[in-house]
């Protein structure tokens, strides 16, 4: 034994002191001496270290720590001890909150190449090595102490007996020892444990799950147990998108005569994904000139707010202000945590119900695919705690564990709930709390704690009756409670109306998408998925994305596949009919647009937009003709969601300050929602004219005949569903 011991023993010290080298090297970009003053300063205890740094100092050393990590772990803390010793002596280390046996880690960040995984990728070649793997936190045991050293004393003889504890989660040491306390001496006399004097450290296993929007579809998210000690416990809860560096390890203990081993990860480092990201899914790469195109697009058209509305799900035929309000929700207004505690809700929810077949399913399947974050859900296939939070229990130990939900997965993203009118009314019920305050609030089993949810709720629903009953009233056709109605922002009422040119313009619309054929394929070809998945570790991402890669702002009008943009379009025959064709934003930079105008601009309520906003509030309580006809009930709710729609539409202008003009386009929308009325003639708006004068006299060209000419079609497009006068006012 010590003639292996003796080599074990000098790679040791020679791993030790190349990391002593690395930590007091001058030559690096970061000065890890002053890192180390900062940490104690700080009262931490765990040094955060670039890979790319040490790869740079000696990639044979770098490649060998993440071959090894087992091997090189105790050295690199060994390390780091002996370098706190030579920055600070035994007086001045004192004055910090540590003592000798204090334990000090090193966690690491930066390019971690194919160990860079998910729990999909993740397999059995990566055992025992260093990864870097990417999820959301799903679960997440009560935190439990774990003996590391015990300390016994015998009355008989006067002496302390020690003990250490060692098992297959600690990341360094392979040879385990029995978790039995010693009682007796080797003399035979009694020993009575000291736990003042004995060595605990916290032990908490959480459960992460591959990112829902990266599971291929109709397939199961994989997940896999993390196992966190000392200061890394309790730093995520269920719901938490976060990067986690550690070793991949294999735990003994097969049973049922089976070969196949649980395994875990030991995590060594964890980096929340919302310090990047403000929580939401891997986000666009917004260039200079992506922005530059972005404030260019938003001076130059005066109506981008329809060109952005035209450019959602350009093939669904119809349904304008529903688009607009999608938008809007993409977009969503300003949250605002008063210092009393109040907390402003800034999400947008929508409801659409409507006859089958007319495309609320479709619009839903587009939010999933265009929102930075989103998870779709069913009514009949999900439950109250499906979509909030469930208190399960842990089979191994019988602990009970605090399983996040839908709603708090979709954190700081939108829900996309179909057939919301299947669901029970007691599942119905468990999301009151999430609409409006946008927390889950937790007291079973002797948990009582609080998740944050804050979501959009985007939900599809068919009448009562099936198909919408035009002689009833709206109230008779939904049956959902006044409760859950004034929480919906805005209701939409779609109805599939007979006639003979609309049915035309559908039916051409269909026949065309299916005659669509993407480039590159041939009629009949299946079209091959092409998954893209952005991982990133302490804020870097793989695979570095090309500066100069230009994404362009507009798409190639392809009359089979937009369709759906320009329904008007296909009507005209006369003028430029054939020469102008209506401009679509390409999905690209349409996702970079929506990412600007949500992180960057938080717009402020003006003078004329709040009188405006009071009125508008006033004379929609004061309606009485109204209150009958009217889809939802008119509350102080109402009075924040037009609050929250002038929000938006400002973001969509990249404008600081919300306007009246704002507030005109909110008062428009909720009015279609509640009284499905129209406003054919905007206010305070000029004439139109297709051409002006200059100073001499002379005709020139305004530029704006295409957006005069796509507002004429939009007049004439829309159309009053409800034709029943008993019910609406039209």
């Amino acid at each position: 034994m010590e003639a292996i011991s003796e080599p074990v023993d000098a790679l040791h010290s020679e791993r030790t002191r190349r990391f002593i080298e690395f930590l007091d090297s001058s030559v690096l970009e970061t000065d890890y001496k002053d890192a180390i003053r900062l940490m104690l300063q700080r009262g931490e205890r765990r040094l955060c270290i670039s890979m790319d740094e040490l790869r740079e100092f000696d990639s044979v050393f770098a490649n060998e720590l993440m071959e090894h990590p087992a091997d090189y772990l105790p050295a690199a803390e060994e390390a780091l001890k002996e370098t706190i010793g030579a920055v600070y002596d035994e007086h001045e280390f004192a004055q910090f909150d540590f003592n000798s046996d204090t334990d000090f880690y090193l966690s690491f960040r930066g390019a971690f190449g194919a160990n860079q995984l998910t729990p999909r990728t993740i397999d059995s070649s990566y055992l025992s090595k260093m990864v870097a793997v990417e999820g959301i936190v799903t679960r997440a045991s009560l935190i439990r102490p774990k003996i590391i050293k015990s300390v016994h004393y015998c009355d008989a003889t006067g002496r302390f007996h020690s003990r250490e504890y060692r098992d297959q989660t600690t990341s360094f040491n392979p040879i385990t020892t029995s978790a039995n306390y010693p009682t007796t001496d080797p003399e035979g006399n009694k020993l009575v444990t000291e736990y003042g004097l004995s060595k605990y450290r916290d032990h908490q296993t959480v459960t992460i799950q591959e990112l829902p929007e990266l599971a291929p579809a109709g397939q199961l998210p994989r997940s896999i147990d993390v196992i966190v000690d000392d200061d890394l416990v309790d730093k995520v809860k269920p719901g938490d998108r976060v990067q986690i560096i550690g070793v991949f390890r294999s735990l003994g203990g097969a049973q049922n005569n089976n070969a196949s081993f649980k395994v875990v990860i030991l995590a060594n480092s964890m980096y929340p994904l919302h310090a990047r990201s403000t929580s939401v899914k891997a986000v666009e790469k917004i260039t200079d000139y992506d922005i530059k195109n972005i404030n260019k697009l938003a001076k130059k058209q005066s109506k981008i707010f329809d060109l952005l509305a035209q450019s959602l799900a350009p093939s669904i035929y119809g349904h304008d202000y529903i688009k607009k309000a999608v938008l809007l929700m993409l977009l969503g207004g300003v949250e605002k945590n008063l210092d009393n505690g109040t907390h402003l809700r800034g999400d947008i929810n929508i409801l659409m119900v409507g006859d089958p077949s007319t495309a609320k399913s479709q619009i839903l399947r587009f939010v999933l695919n265009t929102a930075s974050l989103a998870i779709a859900t069913t009514g009949r296939g999900s439950s109250g705690v499906g979509l909030t939070a469930a208190v399960t229990t842990d089979q191994e130990t019988g602990e009970r564990k605090l399983e996040a939900g839908a709603m708090v997965l979709a954190d700081r993203g939108v829900v996309c709930i179909d057939e919301f009118d299947k669901m029970s009314d007691v599942d119905r019920v468990a999301i009151h709390e999430v609409m409006e305050q946008q927390t889950i609030t937790i007291s079973k089993a002797g948990i009582h704690t609080s998740l944050n949810a804050r979501c959009s709720v985007i939900a599809a629903a068919n009448p009562i009756y099936g198909q919408y009953d035009t002689f009833k009233t709206p109230q008779q056709n939904i049956a959902l409670p006044d409760s859950l109605l004034s929480r919906f922002d805005l209701l939409f009422v779609v109805t599939d109306d007979i006639s003979d040119e609309r049915d035309r313009n559908i039916s051409e619309h269909v026949l065309r998408m299916h005659r669509f054929v993407p480039p590159g394929y041939s009629e009949g070809e299946p079209i091959r998925e092409k998954p893209s998945i952005t991982l990133a570790v302490g804020g870097q991402a793989l695979g570095a994305i090309d500066e100069d890669q230009q994404t362009n702002v507009y798409e190639e009008f392809n009359p089979l596949l937009h369709a759906g943009a320009a329904q008007a379009a296909a009507r005209r025959t006369t003028r430029r009919a054939s020469k102008n064709k209506p401009k679509i934003i390409s999905i690209p930079f349409l996702k970079k647009y929506i990412q600007y105008a949500k992180q960057r601009i938080k717009p402020v309520l003006s003078q004329s937009a709040t009188n405006y906003i009071v009125g508008c509030y006033t004379d929609l309580r004061n309606t009485e003709e109204t209150k009958n006809s009217r889809t939802t009930p008119i509350t102080a709710r109402t009075l924040e969601t037009l609050i929250r729609l002038a929000t938006a539409h400002a973001k969509v202008r990249l404008s600081q300050t919300i306007e009246e003009k704002d507030a005109k386009v909110a008062e428009e929308l909720l009015r279609f929602c509640l009284f499905r009325e129209v406003d054919k003639k905007p206010r305070n708006r000029p004439q139109k004219k297709k051409r002006k004068t200059n100073s001499n006299g002379e005709d020139v060209e305004t530029g704006d005949d295409e957006d005069d000419e796509d507002e004429e079609d939009e007049v004439e497009m829309i159309k009053v569903s409800m034709k029943s006068p008993k019910v609406f006012k039209t």
